[in-house]
């Protein structure tokens, strides 16, 4: 009904401005291609218009508690619970999931193809000193790497020069491991929407604790008045519909699927 209205409008010579609001991302989520799949749906089916700001996990949560957005879109629950129990976001929705792999060069000096669960995995790279990439920038990807070193109990901050802290997002990451021929974790679908894969593999999966969820937050408006709650609320109904199970299950890449829609009604 809003697509074939605004036709309508456009037809009579009225001009028709879509209702916008902001919502904080991840730089996995945008790297992966799938917001231009999303967005233009988006805007067709509601109407809305909805403005990224690309950041790491950490930078989404302080744009929301700052009120500079209207919603987040991010992956790391523990920080995305302390969001909602602090006030600043109205509640937490589940929307897609998808895995975060270890990467690394085909000839897998650290046998990390061997590995039985990705913590041995990580212990493998860091007994063999060889040379690793970290987002280092407080994302969620971050977040689950220095968990799984903790799985370890092997501390980052003592290791030596093989361990590279880029303080970058997912895609400058890759590139940079890329370049040196270094291991990294990343999620599944920024690794196969990556273009600069030179001599790197996919080489460690599957380990449920790699499991990597996505959730919804819209900022809490008690907390800042100005945020747009109709429109957070418009898109939760979008990214909780058929239509957006359809497209998030149906995005590939080279025949396999980045994510998996899992919103409950």
């Amino acid at each position: 009904m809003t697509r074939f209205l605004g036709a309508i409008l456009m037809l009579i010579g009225v001009q028709v401005h879509a209702e916008t609001m902001r919502m904080a991302v991840t730089t996995s989520f945008h790297n992966s291609g799938l917001s231009d799949v999303l967005l233009p749906a988006i805007e067709a089916d509601t109407g809305l218009e909805v403005q990224l700001l690309v950041v790491g996990t950490g930078q989404a949560i302080r744009l929301g508690e700052a009120g500079d957005v209207d919603a987040i879109l991010v992956h790391s629950k523990s920080a995305e619970e302390a969001f909602v129990k602090g006030g600043y976001g109205t509640h937490r929705r589940e929307i897609m999931y998808n895995d975060f792999v270890l990467i690394g060069p085909s000839t897998d000096a650290a046998k990390v193809q061997e590995a039985t669960d990705a913590a041995t995995a990580l212990r493998l790279i860091h007994d063999t000193q060889s040379p690793f990439v970290s987002r280092g920038d407080d994302s969620g990807t971050h977040k689950k790497e220095l968990s799984l070193w903790a799985l370890t109990s092997l501390d980052p901050a003592q290791f030596g020069d093989w361990y590279n802290a880029v303080g970058a997002g997912m895609g400058a990451s890759l590139n940079t491991a890329a370049g040196l021929n270094a291991y990294i974790m990343a999620d599944r679908a920024s690794w196969l929407n990556f273009g600069n894969k030179q001599d790197l593999r996919l080489l460690f999966a599957g380990d449920p604790v790699l499991f990597n969820q996505y959730a919804y937050i819209p900022v809490n408006p008690e907390r800042h008045a100005h945020v747009n709650a109709q429109a957070t609320a418009q898109l939760e109904d979008w990214l909780t519909s058929p239509a957006a199970s359809a497209l998030i299950n149906g995005y590939t890449i080279a025949g396999e699927a980045l994510f998996t829609f899992n919103a409950t009604p």
